[in-house]
């Protein structure tokens, strides 16, 4: 009985001082924010270049591409090319037996000419009336027949020859004299690398700010030290129902050579440029309902400026409104700050060299689009 009465005490012994000791601590006087000045970093806010890019990936093409074969079947007697030559429109690179069309043309060629000479005399008898018309009729339709002939001639030795149809690079040569090759056949490759088609997928809602003549700037993992720079050619006539995407064609110049059809490349299109409001990124303090940051005042206290900012880059972002250019705001210490507080600007920093106008001597480099309002 004696313990409990023991224990009963200490427990209200330990509530006394624990309530005393409350009670003490409410009534010492509450913290002031204004003991002193806060050190804290500025920096200007500044006019700079903004770039808007859409960033996607796609496909190189050549600007001309075709499988050279043949439409015949027959034995190849003669091949004029060799791996990766650059060949004329024109040129006979492939010849295959021919030796029965070759025999059919000089007989067509031979029957032309005597169709021909058989209609001048004809003709020479029915002015003097001594043939009836009806034959210069049937005459005529006969060497008009014989000059079928020889163009149907002429068209089977052709196909009998694989003749390069542009001016190109030929790939690798994939068959042998002598190998028997039939329409399909594959012989070798012929690419036109003047230039380069680079196709690419933009979503939908870009469409509206698409057009013929944007700038456009790939980038290889093969020469990843390489910028390739081209314009938008065309763009597509249809949305994919699926992937809600439109395809966009770029042309590059290829002069080096350097580019080869169906390499995939990073594409990054410029669809805006203009001068835009700019700020450091840490200056900008985002809470659940407002964005704002701390306005550095002429009496070295800090002011709470709410924003609304737009697009993001890297290490900035734009004001659309709040803010004008050659104020300062405060990038290092905000967490310390409060609206009215004194401060002490230890240093500045500068997001970009500024000239006495407040404008940003900024080299222009564009970055990717982001943010919002």
């Amino acid at each position: 009985m004696i313990k409990k009465i023991l224990v009963l005490a200490l427990v209200v012994i330990v509530a006394v001082a624990g309530g005393l000791y409350y009670i003490g601590e409410r009534s010492k006087p509450a913290p002031s924010y204004n003991r002193g000045p806060v050190a804290v970093v500025v920096a200007p806010v500044v006019s700079d270049i903004f770039t808007d890019k859409i960033e996607a990936l796609g496909t190189t093409k050549a600007n001309e591409s075709v499988n050279l074969t043949t439409t015949v079947t027959a034995k190849i007697v003669k091949i004029d090319f060799t791996d990766g030559m650059t060949v004329r429109k024109g040129r006979i690179l492939v010849e295959l037996v021919s030796d029965a069309q070759r025999a059919n043309l000089r007989s067509a060629l031979a029957n032309a000419v005597q169709q021909k000479r058989t209609l001048i005399r004809i003709r020479g008898l029915v002015r003097a009336r001594t043939l009836p018309t009806a034959k210069l009729d049937d005459q005529t339709a006969l060497y008009e027949k014989a000059k079928a002939d020889v163009t149907v001639a002429r068209s089977r030795l052709r196909d009998r020859r694989i003749i390069a149809p542009f001016d190109g690079r030929l790939g690798l040569r994939r068959v042998s004299p002598g190998a028997l090759v039939t329409p399909g056949t594959v012989i070798t490759t012929l690419d036109d690398l003047s230039v380069i088609k680079l196709d690419f997928t933009v979503p939908e809602e870009f469409l509206s700010t698409l057009k013929a003549g944007q700038t456009i700037i790939a980038r290889s993992d093969a020469y990843p030290q390489l910028v390739f720079k081209g314009k938008v050619h065309d763009i597509d006539n249809r949305v994919d129902p699926v992937s809600r995407a439109v395809i966009v064609r770029a042309i590059i110049a290829n002069d080096n050579r350097l580019l080869l059809p169906g390499m995939l490349m990073r594409v990054s299109l410029i669809k805006n440029r203009r001068r835009s409001v700019m700020i450091p990124e840490q200056a900008l303090v985002t809470t659940a309902d407002r964005k704002y940051v701390f306005l550095l005042q002429k009496d070295n206290r800090v002011k709470q400026q709410d924003v609304t900012i737009g697009r993001r880059r890297p290490g900035a972002v734009e004001i659309l409104k709040g803010l004008k250019i050659g104020q300062r705001v405060v990038t290092e210490g905000t967490m310390k700050l409060h609206n009215d507080s004194k401060v002490v600007p230890v240093k500045s920093a500068s997001s970009g060299k500024s000239d006495s106008s407040g404008k940003s001597n900024a080299s222009g480099k564009s970055y990717s689009s982001g943010g919002g309002n």
